[in-house]
């Protein structure tokens, strides 16, 4: 049975303001014992950003990007609102103000909003990298490694949640919108990577939790401890139970993670009380979003982080803040999986009122100077309802769920491209391209095998898996539109299928049916050494145990290896920023191709995919720009091999 959530232990007083006087915790000295991170300079006064070369975009401090090395301790600020003050105006060194895109004169396409070509770096702060030695990944860790991403070629980068709470869910089971956990750091911490991040030319979107709070937030702590009556109680979704005494759930919703959607609450005097709605795990539960205090909460956090200087918010389950009236029965419980299954129509998920509520959100983002954006997690049953999200009142991005499940087929992924294309024309919104997160089996391990969805146990044939991912990630930036790399990718790196059970910490999985349970699989620490005690995430280990392999997949490993995983990424994403018929747009040009093979051309631009496993011919033409595997030519031919994308100049 789930804990009772009114004897779980509470946050700090949210009415006492954090001090923002507190230094950020310095860096652990390295262990003399492990190698030098090859990718620190030994001066420890060099901050990341600086540089004296003028072609550099430059932030808000006249900045440019620099060496990585551990920042200093930040002296600087005594007050919150200081904190503000350093991104009251987006960078202005380029012309075009889009914080290192191209202008329009070398682009050749519009460029009215920077997230409509955008490729931006999804970063799991618990798995990324470890700046205080503590074996968890955190923002120190993550301001750190940020040269890393301004060298890989990324325009934006995206946290995971980072603020305060009890860690029932990763991180999305939020206590305190307004703070972050001590596990992750401080606002300082947040500042100065924010600070760092537009200094190196990089953009930040943050994660946002709207359809439920943790247990543990002050509301829902308050609703527990005053009991039935309590208004509290409204701004959530508390009802009564079924049955003669009450014993039976409100209705027949299950949760994703498994299991009744709804647990039953002790009344203050100790009798059976009512039931509490949550989607997810106990620990979480669903705001009520007919209440007026919890939309006018929200936008005051969107307007805290939009001050502390964030360029904008991924919307976690942006398709369930609203609730069918009434909480109607479901009657079919397979139809309650996040994944996307089934033809709609949930009560719960994907309802029209939704998008009232991103209405006034959007006229709080254009308040704001820097094209400040909000990317929707909608799991819809076809695209054409994602688009409901981004039309032009709305949000400006939402993740492409069809285009990530859709298997390595070059038939499906047509269909899949046309489809998504065709949805998002009529809103003048981008499509966007995204193969793996932190919700799903990597894609390296995904197409190692049979097609399966998005989550799968097998490692099956790692190098299959790795020459079709390296293909595909060809594909999806040949596209038109916005992508999403998920931290490690470029790497290569697997799935870990072989976790032992006692370190897993996925909520799913300790749950009956629900989602599989498997997601810690795609968040073990990424290596970036050879060697050490976790390959260079930190000096005190890891919090999930990483594979022996894990050194060689580093960055340390691959950085200079032309034939590497890391370097294939940045010299895609160097000609993608570069050649003038990548980037935004909203169709593209299919030729005419054998069975299984893909070839879609743009502007001065001809990509060729082969997704079967046999070598193919086709016709030659243009300057060979990159490939996933070696091609050659044969006269007029070009041989490209099984499981292989090119790109050529035309």
């Amino acid at each position: 049975m789930p804990p009772d959530p009114s004897e779980l232990p509470g946050p700090p007083d949210p009415s006492v303001p954090s001090d923002p006087s507190e230094p950020p915790d310095r860096f652990v000295p390295s262990d003399p014992s492990e190698p030098p991170d090859p990718f620190v300079p030994s001066d420890p006064s060099v901050r990341p950003g600086a540089s004296d070369d003028p072609s550099v975009p430059r932030g808000p401090s006249g900045a440019g990007p620099g060496p990585a090395s551990p920042p200093p301790p930040l002296t600087t600020h005594s007050t919150r609102d200081d904190m503000t003050q350093h991104l009251a105006d987006p960078p202005t060194n380029r012309s075009d103000d889009t914080l290192g895109h191209a202008s329009e004169d070398t682009r050749g396409h519009d460029r009215s909003g920077w997230w409509q070509d955008a490729v931006i770096y999804q970063v799991y702060p618990r798995s990324f990298a470890d700046g205080n030695g503590d074996g968890m990944g955190d923002l120190e860790g993550v301001r750190h490694r940020l040269p890393h991403l301004r060298d890989l070629g990324v325009d934006a980068v995206w946290l995971s949640p980072f603020y305060a709470s009890p860690q029932a869910d990763a991180g999305y089971d939020v206590a305190d919108y307004r703070a972050v956990d001590p596990m992750f750091g401080t606002l300082l911490d947040a500042d100065a990577l924010l600070r760092d991040a537009h200094d190196l030319g990089l953009r930040v979107i943050v994660d946002l939790v709207p359809n439920h709070s943790s247990a543990e937030h002050e509301w829902f702590r308050r609703a527990l401890r005053e009991g039935p009556g309590s208004p509290l109680r409204e701004r959530y979704h508390f009802r009564p139970g079924k049955g003669a005494h009450g014993e039976l759930p409100p209705n027949d919703w299950e949760s994703v993670f498994g299991g009744p959607a709804w647990t039953r609450t002790t009344n203050p005097d100790g009798t059976p009380g009512d039931w509490y709605l949550h989607l997810f795990a106990p620990e979480q539960p669903d705001f009520n979003w007919e209440h007026p205090a919890v939309a006018d909460e929200f936008r005051s956090i969107l307007r805290f982080w939009l001050d502390m200087g964030v360029d904008g918010f991924r919307v976690d389950v942006a398709h369930g803040l609203v609730k069918a009236a009434g909480l109607p029965d479901i009657g079919d419980a397979g139809r309650v999986r996040l994944l996307g299954t089934g033809d709609g129509g949930t009560p719960f998920f994907d309802q029209d009122g939704v998008h009232e509520i991103y209405r006034q959100w959007r006229t709080i983002l254009d308040e704001y100077p820097g094209d400040r954006i909000a990317v929707a997690e909608a799991w819809t049953p076809t695209v054409e309802r994602t688009a409901h999200y981004v039309r032009p009142d709305e949000l400006h991005q939402a993740f492409n769920f069809q285009y990530l499940s859709t298997p390595w087929r070059a038939d499906a992924l047509r269909e899949v491209v046309d489809r998504s294309l065709d949805a998002m024309r009529p809103v003048g919104a981008p499509a966007t391209w995204v193969l793996s997160n932190h919700d799903v089996t990597r894609h390296t391990t995904r197409f190692a095998g049979r097609p399966g969805g998005t989550q799968t146990r097998e490692p099956g044939d790692r190098a299959l898996g790795l020459r079709r991912a390296r293909a595909a990630t060809l594909l999806m930036l040949a596209l038109p539109g916005s992508a999403y790399l998920y931290q490690g990718e470029e790497l290569g790196l697997p799935d870990v299928t072989d976790l032992p059970d006692e370190v897993r910490q996925d909520p799913s999985y300790f749950r009956a049916d629900g989602q599989d349970g498997f997601r810690d699989g795609c968040r073990v620490p990424i290596p970036w050494t050879r060697r050490g005690s976790s390959y260079g995430f930190g000096t005190g280990g890891s919090w999930l145990p990483q594979p022996a392999a894990w050194g060689e997949l580093s960055v340390e490993a691959q950085t200079g290896d032309p034939d590497s995983t890391l370097e294939l990424y940045r010299a895609a994403l160097r000609i993608r920023r570069d050649h003038p018929g990548l980037g935004a747009g909203s169709s593209v040009d299919w030729r005419d191709a054998p069975d299984g093979v893909l070839v879609l051309a743009r502007p001065g631009f001809v990509c060729a995919v082969n997704t079967t496993a046999e070598p193919v011919r086709i016709p030659a033409g243009g300057t060979l720009l990159l490939s996933s595997a070696p091609v050659t030519t044969d006269g007029t031919e070009t041989v490209l091999p099984g499981d292989t994308t090119a790109w050529w100049s035309v």
